[in-house]
């Protein structure tokens, strides 16, 4: 049976079938065959739980998504690409005849980022190397993203565990907020230089997950407070989300898919919590304004221009969100319509998709991100659970 499926799947592929859209169990086979090549290949068995932040490996990346510059690949992932793991399979574990294959990954991926967790500054924190190997920065956003996936664990099986230790990340969020630009909080403990949309609306989130994951009114208010400060601070006037603002309280107009993404999906969280329509009204906006701002229109077809993969996963949590709500499938088929090019295009000869989802050689030659991967993984999963008719 798994061998026709992979035939089926060649055979549409060949016949430029990616254009129309695919049946939910093409979508849901894509993204647990892909979860299960990404776990293969990535892996580290010296490392248990951790993963390789690229493949092939045995070339030393340069990375450039720190604090400061002239940083390496090193022996395992950082904390970032690692969470991709985690909030895809967190997604496949949604689809019942997947359940019990995926609650054993979600077994060995709370051991994994376990391993980041830093004990050894106040309050505890997940740092963005595991902790065991060496001391290194901990990132206010990368804490939001394991407290969303921690939230989404308990959603998933109800083990009270990951409520408690999202509890215990949300408070290491919070302790980076201050009143300099009335609220807000930084992207990185120690540096304040500049208070991100990465770090805030992800905190948002955070907050809203772990509302709905506990039912405390305490989360839900400190959503509301990071929603107000983005809305503020970093929304610009046709509700595309600016990337920073530092501390002479002039933003940096520069924009990502994932930043505008966070904020719609607590758009519509906040709406579904607090049934205020205004939320409602507000992401429809902002769906509307992102699918204009992050594309272009050439003969005739829309195409999202594709910043990083993941970042538009993020951004395709929020069109999801909305679509629940008002089951509007313009945004969701317009970004599996180019998940599926890419798809047919963009892989290199071990399966893996190009970052940006580009389709040339070069490209294509390039060892991949494990972050760039892992999202292939949930975005099918998302679209697929969807099950969209054409």
């Amino acid at each position: 049976m798994k061998k026709l499926l992979i035939i089926t799947l060649m055979v549409l592929a060949g016949k430029g079938y990616a254009q129309h859209f695919q049946s939910g169990t093409i979508y849901k086979h894509r993204a647990d065959m892909f979860f299960e090549k990404v776990w293969k290949n990535y892996r580290l068995k010296k490392h248990p739980g951790l993963f390789s932040e690229h493949y092939p490996g045995g070339e030393k990346v340069d990375l450039d998504y720190f604090q400061g510059s002239n940083v390496k690949e090193k022996e395992v992932s950082f904390l970032w690409p690692f969470s991709g793991m985690y909030s895809a399979a967190n997604v496949l574990f949604k689809y019942p005849a997947l359940k019990k294959k995926y609650a054993e990954y979600l077994d060995s991926l709370a051991v994994g980022v376990w391993t980041y967790r830093d004990t050894t500054r106040m309050p505890v924190g997940y740092q963005a190397y595991p902790a065991k190997l060496e001391k290194s920065d901990r990132y206010y956003d990368d804490n939001a993203l394991v407290c969303i996936d921690y939230a989404e664990a308990y959603l998933n099986t109800k083990d009270t565990v990951y409520v408690s230790k999202a509890k215990e990340v949300f408070n290491f969020i919070i302790s980076g907020w201050d009143e300099k630009l009335d609220g807000g909080v930084y992207w990185l403990e120690g540096h304040k230089d500049q208070k991100p949309a990465c770090s805030n609306g992800m905190a948002t989130l955070a907050a809203l997950k772990l509302y709905q994951a506990s039912n405390d009114p305490v989360y839900l208010n400190w959503a509301k407070r990071f929603y107000q400060w983005m809305q503020s601070r970093l929304r610009n006037p046709e509700g595309i989300y600016y990337n920073d603002v530092k501390m002479d309280g002039k933003p940096n107009a520069t924009y990502y898919t994932y930043n505008t993404g966070s904020m719609l999906e607590s758009a519509v969280l906040l709406y579904q919590f607090t049934k205020d329509p205004a939320y409602l009204k507000e992401a429809q906006l902002v769906a509307s304004s992102s699918y204009q701002f992050f594309s272009r229109t050439e003969n005739g077809q829309h195409t999202f221009n594709i910043d990083l993969p993941w970042f538009v996963t993020v951004l395709f949590r929020g069109y999801e969100a909305l679509y629940k709500v008002d089951h509007n499938a313009k945004y969701i088929r317009a970004v599996a319509k180019d998940l599926d090019e890419a798809w047919e295009k963009s892989v290199d000869q071990y399966g893996f998709l190009t970052a940006k989802w580009a389709s040339d050689e070069t490209s294509k030659r390039k060892p991949k991100w494990l972050l760039d991967e892992a999202c292939i993984a949930e975005l099918y999963g998302r679209i697929g659970l969807l099950n969209l008719k054409n």
